[in-house]
C-alpha cells in the first residue's frame, strides 16, 4: 500500500501544485493528515490561535489519479480513518448568528479528548461514540483556486458526516490526474457542526480510489451499504437543499430508471437529510436503497 505524509500546511485546492504521489485506478492509498485546528491544540493549556497558523483545514495533496480527465468521476472507498495520536481536540469557536441570544463573552474552551475503547472522552462524566469521518475531501477545480474553508461542486469542506468509513464519496473531475485533496477529519460530529469545530483528529486515512470514466456528475454524491446521498452547499441553506433535492430526482432518473415526477414525490415521503456547517449551507440527502431498488 502506498503512503503519503503530511509534510506542511495546504490550504487551497491548487491545480499549479505538484502532485505529492501519482497513483492508477483501484490502488489503495494511506493518507497522513493533520487536523483542522492546524495542530496547535496538543495538550492541556494549548490555545487556537490564528494570528501565527492563520488558516483552517490544512489538506494533504495533491494526488494524481492516472487516466482521470475532465468528464470523469472519482469512486472513493473509505476504508478506515484512525486518529494518528489517540485523541482529538476541541475549543469554543464564535457563535455568529447566537451572539444575539448568547452575548460575545467566549471562553476559549480548548481542550484535548482522549480516543479509547470506541469513544471520545470529552469530559470525566460525558463520553461520545467514536464515529469518524472526513470533514474536507475534493478534486481540484479548473478555474479559481478555493481554499479549504467553502465546499462546493468539487466537495471541499463539506462537513458531511456520511463521508465516514464503509462508504463511498463520488467525485467530478475537472482537471487532468483529479488533484484530489483530504484532511479535516473528525472523531465525531454532530449535526450543523454548530461551534464550526468538530472533535478534530490528526489521522491516518486509508482510501481506494476508482477512476469512472465518462461519468460525469454535478457535485458529490455519497453511496452507503443501505443509502444513496446527494450533497449541495450554498446559502441560504434552503437553496442547497433544493439543489441536493434536484440533484437525487435526476440520479435516481438517470441510473435507476425512476420517472423523475414519482421520485419527487417519493422523496417527499421517505427522505433524509444530514446537515453539514449550518452557516457554510452544506447539505446532504438521503434515500434508503430499498426504496431505490423499485422504480415507478
Amino acid at each position: 500500500m502506498k503512503q503519503l505524509s503530511f509534510d506542511s500546511f495546504n490550504y487551497e485546492f491548487n491545480r499549479f501544485q505538484e502532485p505529492r504521489i501519482r497513483i492508477k485506478t483501484g490502488e489503495t492509498i494511506r493518507v497522513e493528515t493533520e487536523d483542522a485546528l492546524s495542530g496547535q491544540i496538543r495538550q492541556a493549556g494549548d490555545r487556537r490561535d490564528k494570528s501565527k497558523v492563520p488558516f483552517s483545514n490544512p489538506v494533504t495533496g495533491p494526488i494524481y489519479v492516472a487516466q482521470a480527465e475532465p468528464g470523469d468521476s472519482l469512486a472513493i472507498k473509505i476504508e478506515a480513518i484512525e486518529s494518528r495520536d489517540g485523541q482529538c481536540a476541541t475549543y469554543t469557536g464564535n457563535p455568529k448568528q447566537l451572539c444575539q441570544w448568547l452575548g460575545t463573552d467566549v471562553p476559549d474552551g480548548a481542550h484535548v479528548c482522549p480516543i479509547r475503547d470506541g469513544f471520545v472522552y470529552w469530559s470525566d462524566e460525558i463520553k461520545i461514540p467514536y464515529v469518524p469521518m472526513l470533514g474536507c475531501i475534493g478534486t481540484t477545480p479548473a478555474y479559481g483556486m478555493p481554499s479549504t474553508m467553502p465546499a462546493g461542486p468539487h466537495g471541499g469542506n463539506m462537513d458531511i458526516r456520511e463521508v465516514t468509513v464503509g462508504n463511498t464519496l463520488y467525485l467530478p473531475v475537472f482537471v487532468a490526474g483529479a488533484l484530489l485533496y483530504l484532511g479535516d477529519a473528525h472523531a465525531a460530529m454532530g449535526q450543523g457542526e454548530l461551534s464550526a469545530t468538530g472533535l478534530e483528529m490528526a489521522s491516518q486515512t486509508t482510501l481506494t480510489i476508482n477512476l469512472v470514466k465518462g461519468k460525469t456528475i454535478a457535485g458529490p454524491r455519497i453511496e452507503s451499504p443501505e443509502e444513496i446521498i446527494t450533497v449541495a452547499s450554498g446559502t441560504p441553506m434552503e437553496r442547497a437543499t433544493a439543489e441536493a433535492f434536484a440533484q437525487m430526482i435526476l440520479w435516481m432518473e438517470a441510473d435507476y430508471g425512476w420517472n423523475r415526477w414519482r421520485a419527487y414525490d417519493l422523496l417527499t415521503h421517505v427522505a433524509d437529510i444530514s446537515m453539514g456547517y449550518y452557516e457554510g449551507g452544506g447539505l446532504a440527502v438521503k434515500i434508503a436503497k430499498k426504496y431505490v431498488a423499485h422504480p415507478s
